[in-house]
């Protein structure tokens, strides 16, 4: 080892002089890395919420991630209020996520040297510095790939996305952590020292990124971070619309798009359809029913019957985890409340095991906290927007909660089970 080290890097990247571009250096990378360290934070947290959001320790078909162990610690209750909570967390997620790629990118650009330091390891502390580099890359590049892919509903990983990006976000922040810990007196002090304060080559402050042999400039470093500033917000243009709905979802160029049933009352986004999930004409006929249980009790319903009961209404949005939202629609039905009390239960509503009829995909039934159930704008669904329900959007009955995430709003409903085990 130490005959490798004193015989010096070996020919290519490993080369001081093999990295020639002129703005490299400690200010371009500080202030990059100054913008993941606000954006990446905003991330974590948004993250977290949206994994709340799925009440995963309130019932097995909730939890995704069921070996999660201690890093479930922060779990809490989630509350539907604000009832938009859930589209403000998981937009604002969503898209500061597409929005930092160019600064990830020109921040990976700007390290690229570090990578190839030599010695690779020359102490115990830049041993664990350079550990925890490799974990960051790696972390950074996997958690937004699956992300971007999960927004636009390309689900081919080699497992479930919540299990992957959950355990994912977990490595990639902790080697975030270390790295922070590592480089931010660094950073801070490049900036102050400002863009023209270039170190020289091989010196301490220089740290491995300013080239002994520049090349000529060709933009400067302003410049540089201008272009990078422009991609990001180019990308927040074509992209914001779908957390926002509405008119602004037209500008959302980059959102998936072929999943709106058409103009009229059930005009607005979808996720799986009904052909997607295996429902079949017989399973939402004239023969479906609801079936509603708690309390050792059971009551069948027709949708006749469902229809005779009170209607209340709820202007309530659709948000998913992909980012995408609707505006408020204006929806009808039956509280939850009121179907409580069909089995006794209307006083003191339980949690709530909601089933569909669909026979593939994920989430085909969720469990919803008994504070979900008993907010008198949650309901089970028959209309919306004064028509009856497409089958897309769920016909002959859906549930529809304050702040829950979109999955959470079951579609195709055939049974609910009220405070019994889920």
């Amino acid at each position: 080892m130490d005959t490798a080290v004193a015989a010096g890097p070996p020919p290519g990247p490993s080369r001081p002089g093999f990295w020639r571009s002129p703005l490299r250096g400690p200010w371009l990378t500080a202030v990059f890395g100054l913008a993941l360290l606000g954006g990446v934070t905003v991330l974590f947290v948004t993250g977290l919420l949206s994994y709340a959001a799925y009440n995963p320790d309130l019932a097995a078909v909730n939890d995704q991630t069921p070996d999660k162990g201690w890093l479930g610690f922060y779990l809490f209750t989630w509350p539907t209020s604000p009832y938009w909570l859930y589209r403000l967390t998981q937009g604002v997620h969503v898209v500061l996520g597409v929005v930092l790629v160019p600064v990830l990118l020109a921040k990976l650009w700007s390290v690229i040297p570090k990578l190839f330091e030599w010695p690779p390891v020359r102490s115990v502390s830049h041993g664990i510095e350079r550990l925890s580099l490799l974990l960051l890359v790696g972390g950074a590049g996997f958690e937004f790939v699956t992300g971007i892919l999960n927004v636009q509903l390309h689900y081919i990983f080699p497992g479930s996305f919540y299990t992957l990006h959950f355990y994912g976000a977990w490595v990639f922040i902790g080697a975030f952590v270390v790295h922070v810990a590592f480089r931010l007196p660094r950073a801070v002090h490049a900036v102050r020292a400002g863009r023209d304060a270039q170190p020289r080559a091989g010196s301490e402050e220089a740290a491995g990124l300013v080239s002994p042999r520049p090349a000529a400039p060709t933009i400067s470093r302003r410049g540089a971070v201008a272009m990078v500033g422009a991609g990001s917000l180019a990308l927040l243009v074509v992209t914001a619309g779908q957390s926002i709905g509405g008119w602004w979802r037209g500008t959302a160029l980059l959102a998936p798009h072929g999943r709106d049933p058409g103009p009229g009352p059930n005009g607005f986004q979808i996720n799986k359809t009904a052909g997607s999930v295996g429902i079949r004409p017989g399973d939402i006929g004239p023969d479906w029913r609801l079936t509603v249980r708690g309390a050792g009790r059971q009551v069948v319903l027709t949708r006749q019957e469902l229809l005779a009961m009170p209607q209340s209404e709820s202007a309530l949005p659709i948000a998913c985890v992909e980012g995408w939202s609707t505006s408020d629609q204006q929806w009808s039905g039956v509280r939850l409340t009121d179907l409580a009390a069909l089995v006794g239960l209307g006083a003191q509503t339980p949690r709530v095991l909601v089933e569909s009829v669909q026979r593939g995909g994920s989430f085909s039934s969720a469990v919803l906290a008994a504070n979900q159930a008993r907010d008198t704008r949650s309901l089970l669904a028959v209309r919306v927007n004064g028509a009856d329900l497409c089958l897309d959007h769920g016909y002959p009955a859906r549930v529809i909660v304050p702040a829950a995430p979109g999955v959470h709003n079951t579609k195709w409903v055939t049974r609910l089970t009220f405070g019994d085990p889920a």
